[in-house]
């Protein structure tokens, strides 16, 4: 018992069998290392023992219950992969035809089976084609390394060179493949993780059939980590994408697909060079063959144009030149014009970026091709947009371009009424006139901003811009009183782009800083694109998703840290969106806040939830459901009116529900949260406060809300950088004074459900205990839990 515990902590209960296997391949590997048991007798025992625990794992997924027969087809294909391939390892090499071609055959069943099985496995998804391109030319590299790699490390003596080098050849590629799986942006997806388990057992028996299983017995023992831990994931990931588990999705791990293969390569290199082998022909031809993939993706990077910049590219007036403007007319010009609109622009307006230029002629622009001729715009007005572009094309006309473009906007001016906004937008240029070089372009732009041209580099453009928010800052003087704004600033390189081009990137930015927070300054980047790209998308796509029915929620259990009994559920939601695939809260709420749809969709979770609890309240057990609501929508006056309506509808007890509210955001409008809070406890409905943070002013503002429960995250409970006892200790103390329970949630590791307990947290939720899955598979798991009841 005494060893039986820690154990139990460590290692979760359902992934116990998984780890009884692995803790046995490991000692009968141990085994054959030592000559202690044969390695054919190694080999069987690890892949029987690893194909009949994944195929176990797999059978029970062909045959779930459900409507949908598509995870039970992954399953049944997926489960006669597993056993073919323990079959390839144990059965086949025993036949007449020979180990390796034995092991081949066997190798191409397997992979036709485990592609069918993949096919057919919910979550899964295809990139574009040029998207599929991309990731083939960027792989194509490293692929070929791990090829030589492979040829390096094969055995010569016993292997024909042509079997050698397709061995070599096809662990190359199933290696970057499997890299690809566990490192791409949706390595933690279950249908990620069965993808890769696919490749390692392929890889497997492909070792399998290239070393000799005898004399020299021990070399084929590398065979049986990726063969059997292969199949392990394979069942695991299945089961993952089976349940719909669907973690936060980061972006791709690039240091693993970039530095694994170069370590295996220099590793086998070093094993080569250092037994006494010179390189032959093969290893030269593969290292040239490495080269140009390499090649061909810096060229591709170098060229690349994004298709978003492409389609949303201003297109330029008729009969105006970009090239052969000049531009200089003296002093602050006059009215600014609207900004240009086209139709390719995100929200069917180009940059704000139509005004006079604002030099004076001490203050000309020094670049080749500018002078103080005035600019003539299409229809014969000072050209006010075209003295950006033309500046911008002066700059590209030289041998070597470089330069940047700030757009700076200032937020707050315009409630001030319009006189006000151009006195505070002269200031503002005055201001940036100070801070700019003698040879920078100050331009003006629509509304309430600017612009400024250098021929400084991209550092020294950034360095300009934080001098810019500096000099900003201070409050402006209107008629005796003080006004304060904001800044935001956008930068975009000019290394050979098109003025347009230019533009635009500089203008997104310049968005980028206003979604930021302001006072900030944003780079342009490619990967800036895609997020403001995919931004668009979402504000295309979520207004009406409730009424096209594409919401859904999951349901994440929580748990007494004392005994292990499931308390209740925090109810999470998930947009299902046909064309953006499913989208987290983490994404979906800033676009909803923005569009005014965080109240529709919050009733929607609220009556969903409250749906859910009354069929889950049949019987004796008594678990909680937990909704998130912003202090926005909880502040709204007849809040507590409308939930009791919701409460009486399904008929579920008050004391059921818990209304959670995030703490950050509490402190805008505290009297009217407590408030609420108080009117929602009267009703019996029990509050939490979420994304607790143990700073001053959130202990102090503790004791004013009526709350049961408050949450905490890992970074209280684990031991801190200068060495004092966890934060955890000081919020559980003032739980107790207060009569408020805590809550440790996002515990992701067995040290983090220890370490809360300890701490004296009672309730715990995160991937360590409990997974966020459906309402069907949460109830599955509370059935494991008859007694459960709180």
């Amino acid at each position: 018992m005494l060893l039986a515990y820690p154990l139990r902590v460590l290692i979760p209960r359902r992934a116990a069998p998984e780890a009884a296997t692995c803790a046995a391949v490991a000692l009968l590997l141990l085994a054959g290392a030592a000559d202690l048991v044969p390695a054919s007798v190694v080999i069987a025992l690890a892949a029987g023992a690893g194909a009949t625990l994944a195929g176990l794992r797999l059978s029970r997924l062909a045959t779930r219950r459900g409507t949908d027969p598509t995870p039970r087809a992954a399953g049944v294909l997926l489960d006669a992969a597993v056993v073919a391939a323990g079959l390839t390892a144990v059965v086949l090499p025993l036949a007449d035809i020979g180990q390796t071609r034995a092991v081949l055959i066997g190798s191409l069943i397997v992979a036709a089976l485990a592609a069918s099985g993949l096919y057919r496995l919910p979550g899964r998804s295809w990139p574009a084609t040029s998207v599929w391109l991309r990731g083939l030319v960027d792989s194509t590299g490293p692929a070929v390394g791990l090829a030589l790699a492979g040829w390096l490390l094969l055995p010569e003596d016993g292997l024909p060179a042509a079997v050698r080098l397709g061995c070599a050849l096809t662990l190359g590629g199933l290696g970057m493949a499997a890299l690809n799986a566990f490192a791409g942006p949706r390595r933690r997806s279950g249908a990620a993780v069965c993808r890769g388990g696919v490749l390692l057992t392929l890889g497997g028996l492909v070792l399998l059939a290239a070393l000799p299983s005898a004399p020299a017995g021990r070399l084929a023992l590398l065979a049986v980590p990726p063969l059997v831990f292969g199949m392990l994931l394979v069942a695991v990931g299945a089961a993952a994408a089976a349940h719909h588990a669907e973690p936060a999705e980061p972006v791709a791990a690039a240091w693993p697909r970039a530095v694994l293969p170069a370590a295996v390569l220099l590793l086998a290199s070093g094993l080569h060079l250092g037994a006494g082998r010179a390189p032959d022909r093969t290893s030269v031809l593969l290292a040239l063959a490495a080269v140009p993939p390499l090649v061909l993706r810096e060229l591709l990077r170098a060229g690349e144009t994004p298709t978003s910049v492409r389609r949303a590219a201003h297109r330029r007036p008729p009969g105006r030149s970009l090239r052969h403007r000049r531009a200089g007319p003296a002093g602050w010009s006059g009215t600014p014009e609207p900004p240009e609109r086209g139709p390719d622009s995100p929200d069917g307006a180009g940059p704000a970026t139509g005004a006079g230029s604002t030099w004076s002629p001490d203050h000309n622009p020094a670049w080749p091709g500018l002078d103080r001729r005035p600019v003539a715009a299409a229809g014969g007005t000072p050209g006010d947009r075209a003295a950006l572009l033309d500046a911008l094309a002066a700059i590209g006309d030289v041998p070597v371009p470089a330069g940047a473009l700030l757009l700076v906007d200032l937020h707050g001016a315009e409630a001030a009424g319009p006189a006000a906004r151009e006195d505070v937008l002269a200031e503002a240029v005055h201001r940036a006139r100070a801070v700019i070089a003698p040879d920078d372009l100050v331009a003006g732009c629509a509304g309430t901003g600017f612009a400024v041209v250098t021929a400084a580099g991209p550092v020294l453009a950034y360095a300009l811009g934080t001098r810019l928010l500096s000099a900003l800052s201070p409050p402006y003087r209107l008629a005796g009183a003080m006004l304060r704004v904001q800044t935001s600033i956008g930068l975009a390189e000019v290394s050979g782009a098109g003025p347009a081009d230019v533009l635009r990137q500089a203008e997104l930015a310049r968005r980028r800083a206003v979604q930021l927070g302001r006072d900030r300054v944003e780079w342009y980047d490619a990967f800036l694109e895609e997020q403001l790209v995919r931004r668009l998308d979402l504000e295309r796509e979520l207004p009406g998703a409730v009424a096209r029915g594409e919401l859904d929620l999951v349901y994440q259990p929580v748990v007494d840290l004392a005994d292990g009994q499931p308390v209740g559920a925090e109810a999470l939601l998930r947009w299902r969106s046909p064309v953006l695939g499913t989208v987290l809260p983490g994404e979906l709420l800033p676009v909803a806040e923005d569009l005014d749809l965080v109240g529709e969709l919050e009733w929607w979770v609220l009556d969903r939830a409250c749906r859910q609890l009354s069929d889950w309240s049949v019987g004796a057990r008594e678990l909680w459901m937990a909704v998130n609501v912003t202090t926005r929508e909880l502040t709204t006056p007849d809040f507590v009116q409308r939930l009791a309506a919701v409460l009486a509808a399904y008929g579920v007890p008050p004391e059921r529900l818990v209304v959670e509210v995030s703490e950050p955001r509490v402190a805008g409008d505290l009297p009217t949260v407590v408030a609420r809070m108080a009117g929602l406890r009267s009703l019996g409905v029990r509050t939490a406060l979420d994304d607790f943070r143990a700073e001053h002013a959130s202990l102090a503002q503790l004791r004013r809300l009526p709350i049961d429960l408050l949450k905490v995250g890992p970074e209280l409970v684990g031991a801190r950088s200068d060495g004092q006892p966890p934060l955890i200790d000081v919020v559980v103390n003032v739980g107790e004074r207060l009569g408020v329970e805590v809550v440790a949630e996002e515990l992701e590791s067995s040290t983090q459900v220890e370490g809360a307990r300890r701490g004296g947290c009672r309730y715990g939720q995160g991937f360590a205990l409990a997974r966020p899955a459906t309402a069907e598979r949460v109830e599955a798991y509370f059935e494991e839990f008859p007694s459960a009841s709180r």
